[in-house]
């Protein structure tokens, strides 16, 4: 006990646990809370609407009369009217369904989402020498080096959920919207583990903070401007490189359950899917999974294609990164570009939403494995043979 107690780093777990609460209940949670609030005023753009631009302070629950209507804010505290409208509502549990299944579903959706982002490098380091810690600290929870390798596996758990739920409802409609999900998200697995092989390829490893940092130093994947991104390898590479991006998009888009492939909770079929019995908190919960795992799946695409954390054409203009010599303003300006990228990615998310009809379910099949399936592995052999080429 003595050897553990003077090997045992509390630093370590100090920031490890202020990174936590940081990225989880300061970042994503109020991420997830404004992305349903962009989605809103995005749909309502789209479709000539207003959308929410105004939110009351509920007063007649405590005996008044009115309501306070807050103006001129653009419903920016819609979010916290609507995580309070789901505490308030009644938390009605059907007597039919599988009770213990039925709570735990829920739960399955988005715990895998959240524990996905331990090893997302949303930063580069960060010197906290002012407050006497004389190592840097690194912007990552958990620096694995089979980052993406963790992901997957974590991220796949996520189907149990929306099966549980289906099947527990005990109804017809949730039974059909988690046979869905589990089909497409099976296929869908497939195109999505093989579209970042090319990417391991090229970079040699499955550390995601090295990768982000290699890319600060030689160019963004799909953005070779700068250091080792001028070479011709690189610029033939980039061929397989969009290849891959695409095939990532669209399955990250089916393995969501987003609009076009959201046959698991298609509205005008299936009343609303897996969750069609759920109410009050129980059904926020799949919405948060829902989001978190888009902001998830963001970070991954921007970690791995977009450079990551760094700033575009970063070494031109002096704010390269420099391990172990990068202060503390510079290591706060990557993390406030990191998640600068993945905020433009979910715009991009909410566009394709509501610009694209949804697949029949047999289109989408098709799709998984009569096309990308064989497009995300003919990249692979594409890949391999560039690489042969440049380095034989």
């Amino acid at each position: 006990m003595a050897v553990f107690l003077a090997s045992f780093d509390l630093a370590l777990l100090v920031t490890s646990v202020v990174k936590i609460v940081f990225l989880t209940f300061l970042v994503i949670m109020p991420m997830v809370a404004y992305s349903v609030y962009a989605e809103r005023r995005f749909s309502a753009v789209i479709q000539d609407r207003v959308g929410p631009n105004r939110v009351g302070i509920p007063l007649t629950l405590f005996g008044f009369k009115k309501d306070i209507q807050i103006l001129g804010i653009g419903g920016l505290v819609q979010p916290l009217a609507d995580g309070l409208k789901f505490f308030l509502k009644e938390d009605f549990t059907p007597r039919t369904v599988n009770t213990f299944y039925y709570w735990l579903a829920p739960c399955l959706t988005i715990v895998p989402a959240l524990m996905t982002c331990a090893v997302l490098p949303f930063g580069s380091e960060l010197d906290l020498s002012i407050i006497g810690l004389e190592q840097p600290v690194k912007a990552v929870i958990a620096d694995l080096n089979v980052g993406p390798l963790f992901v997957f596996a974590i991220a796949s758990l996520g189907v149990y959920g929306i099966v549980i739920a289906g099947w527990s409802s005990n109804s017809k409609y949730p039974f059909l919207g988690g046979v869905r999900s589990s089909a497409q998200m099976i296929s869908y697995e497939i195109s999505l583990g093989l579209s970042i092989i090319p990417v391991l390829m090229i970079f040699g490893e499955l550390n995601l903070s090295k990768m982000s940092a290699f890319q600060d130093a030689n160019g963004w994947l799909l953005l070779p401007l700068w250091g080792e991104g001028l070479s011709l390898e690189r610029w033939v590479l980039l061929v397989p490189v969009v290849i891959s991006f695409c095939v990532f998009v669209v399955a990250m888009f089916a393995e969501t359950n987003r609009l076009p492939f959201d046959m698991a909770e298609c509205e005008t079929e299936l009343v609303a899917g897996y969750h069609t019995e759920y109410s009050s908190m129980k059904f926020a919960l799949f919405f948060m999974g829902e989001y978190a795992a888009m902001i998830i799946g963001s970070g991954m695409a921007v970690t791995m294609f977009l450079g990551g954390w760094s700033i575009p054409f970063a070494p031109l203009i002096g704010l390269d990164y420099k391990p172990g010599d990068t202060p503390l303003w510079l290591g706060l300006l990557h993390i406030g570009t990191f998640f600068a990228k993945i905020v433009g990615f979910i715009l991009f998310f909410i566009l394709i939403r509501w610009s694209l009809p949804r697949f029949r379910f047999d289109q989408l099949m098709k799709l998984g494995w009569l096309f990308m399936f064989e497009v995300a592995l003919a990249n692979v052999v594409l890949t391999a043979l560039i690489l042969i080429a440049f380095n034989s």
